[in-house]
């Protein structure tokens, strides 16, 4: 490599950010066992002869709606999630769940399946769109999954 040349790397935001254990609340997002959590229940125990407050964090899986739970040392980080929520307007969907959505700008996303979505958010998207419903979507994003969390009528 010559001494004008040079590489650079990807300038997009990182999955996760650390934040203290302490520092976390009731309704915030966290990372357990790598998946992103919403945190449903916070309780901290107090220093033991060890020396540490420990918090007891009770959380569920943000797309699954499983449960996880996690005991950490309230001085010790733990990764919070970047989680972005993006509206987008329903265009299609395809026979194998395939949907066709639209952003604000008029750029097409094609990606998305609908059946990785609840069961709920599946039949609710179906039943509206065969309706005839103009529909808005709303997409949860975060550590590289994305996933239709709801719908709305368009206004």
């Amino acid at each position: 490599m010559s001494d004008e040349e040079f590489v650079s790397g990807d300038a997009g935001s990182s999955d996760t950010y650390p934040i203290q254990a302490g520092a976390l609340k009731k309704g915030m997002h966290c990372v357990i066992k790598n998946r992103p959590c919403k945190i449903i229940e916070y309780t901290t125990s107090k220093t033991g002869k060890h020396g540490h407050a420990k918090a007891n964090i009770t959380a569920t899986d943000i797309f699954t709606e499983k449960k996880l739970e996690e005991i950490c040392p309230t001085s010790h980080n733990m990764y919070a999630p970047n989680v972005t929520r993006a509206e987008y307007s329903l265009i299609d969907i395809a026979d194998d769940d395939q949907l066709t959505l639209q952003n604000a700008e008029g750029d097409l996303l094609e990606h998305l399946n609908l059946s990785t979505s609840s069961k709920e958010v599946q039949d609710l998207v179906k039943r509206k769109f065969a309706a005839g419903d103009d529909l808005q979507v709303q997409v949860v994003k975060a550590m590289g999954e994305e996933q239709v969390m709801s719908c709305k009528n368009a206004a």
